[in-house]
């Protein structure tokens, strides 16, 4: 290649980077990922979240009388018991007094939410049946799903400490019946001799491969999306404002295509990797490492062999619809008709996103996947879902990789014809006849 190409490639490259709207974008939609990131600490700083949610309950003194064994005051006791043990409380148990009558006692309560000195209060009626009371939660809230939640899972382990207390059974036993059962998922690796990818992955590994999965995704319909839209948009508003026909007196068509797809590619990275930096800043910030930490995700658990198929799909994904976005670009003379032009080439993107985000990430061991994988437009998605989720041969992995470098090729070299024979027509649309007219006449 001569200067030309890397005239192209550096102007290109200079041109986008240093345009105020590429900056405001970049900058715009960095401060939208901080705040995403963000956003669950912030509300609860002004929700109030992290602080014990306060239920109110009666306090009834012909209750605590009772010689029963669920009586609702031994109830609450037990409640009280087991989130005190929470090292972060999600409840606490605020006691109301006896109003005297039934009807009192709700007047009571509900004056209480009303006061402020509760969010809800829970109330008990006897059911025979289960041998259990009743519980029911009352708020002002719509869905107060979180409450309602930790609640059922609160009473179904009193009942049982109940029950088990009311036995007469030995410490031993109970905390036996009482600890949690270990369960561990572990990825075991059953192609070794055909040539495997994985080895086997504990439950840490493999969420930490799904995080860098969903990662790679996004960074590659991101990719797709941004630089095939400026690569098309690009060259139409030269061709449209009769730049081309200079250009192409200094450098030949093809160097100055391919040199718009590599100088569109490092404006692309620089603006991921600014992106990838807010994200690694924004999650290491104490706030989201702690949340991160207690899901076990550790950049030291991503797979170096995912990582490196990873970035040789994203950069064979990138380049095969880069070339189809420059094609479509050299035969529109209008920016207003860009949109419908490059539509089918961005509906195969978003075919192969939503393939792997909807069907992959929940499946990736099926039919679809698989046949997904060896078709070009999809394969950059399909195959680094298969390879964070599952365990596909190496000749698999690579007969993919084959194909979609062949699909590159025969892409190029057709791009290249048609950019070579599109720049320069002008008017409307060519029609196929007109395109494949030109394009035999640079043969």
């Amino acid at each position: 290649m001569n200067n030309g190409f890397w005239t192209v490639v550096g102007f290109t490259a200079k041109n986008k980077l240093r345009g105020k709207a590429f900056l405001v974008t970049t900058i715009i939609i960095a401060v939208i990922m901080s705040i995403g990131i963000n956003l669950p600490y912030i509300i609860s700083q002004f929700s109030g979240e992290g602080k014990p949610t306060a239920v109110g309950y009666l306090d009834s003194a012909a209750d605590k009388a009772q010689s029963q064994l669920f009586t609702s005051t031994r109830i609450v006791s037990l409640l009280d018991a087991y989130y005190e043990a929470q090292e972060k409380p999600e409840l606490k148990f605020v006691p109301i007094a006896d109003a005297g009558s039934a009807d009192a006692n709700e007047q009571a309560l509900k004056q209480a939410v009303s006061d402020d000195l509760v969010d809800g209060y829970i109330g008990f009626a006897p059911d025979p049946e289960s041998g259990f009371p009743a519980v029911t939660y009352k708020s002002e809230s719509l869905m107060e799903t979180k409450v309602s939640q930790s609640l059922s899972t609160a009473l179904q382990a009193v009942k049982m400490e109940a029950v088990i207390d009311s036995g007469g059974i030995s410490d031993e036993l109970k905390a036996v019946l009482t600890k949690p059962i270990k369960l561990d998922t572990v990825q075991i690796s059953t192609g070794e001799g055909a040539g495997s990818i994985g080895n086997g992955k504990s439950s840490e590994q493999q969420g930490m491969d799904m995080a860098t999965v969903y990662v790679i995704i996004f960074m590659l319909f991101m990719a797709i999306m941004i630089s095939g839209q400026m690569i098309a948009s690009e060259i139409t508003a030269e061709k449209s404002s009769r730049v081309m026909e200079i250009l192409i007196t200094s450098v030949a068509p093809l160097k100055a295509m391919f040199g718009k797809i590599l100088g569109m590619f490092l404006v692309v990275l620089a603006q991921l990797a600014a992106y990838i930096v807010v994200i690694v800043v924004n999650m290491t910030l104490p706030q989201n490492a702690d949340t991160l930490s207690g899901y076990g995700i550790s950049l030291d658990l991503i797979d170096p062999a995912l990582l490196v198929y990873a970035i040789l799909f994203f950069l064979t994904g990138f380049f095969l619809f880069a070339t189809l976005f420059a094609a479509v670009g050299s035969i529109v003379s209008r920016t207003e008709d860009l949109g419908q032009a490059v539509l089918p080439i961005t509906m195969l993107s978003l075919a192969g996103f939503y393939i792997c985000i909807f069907s992959g990430l929940n499946s990736p061991g099926s039919m679809l996947i698989k046949v997904s994988s060896f078709i070009p437009f999809f394969s950059p998605y399909a195959m680094v879902v298969r390879l964070g989720l599952s365990d596909p041969p190496l000749w698999q992995v690579w007969l993919s990789i084959a194909i979609l470098l062949a699909s590159i090729l025969a892409c190029g070299w057709l791009s290249a014809k048609i950019y070579r024979a599109g720049v320069l027509m002008y008017g409307k649309k060519p029609s196929m006849k007109e395109l494949f007219k030109a394009m035999r006449a640079y043969r």
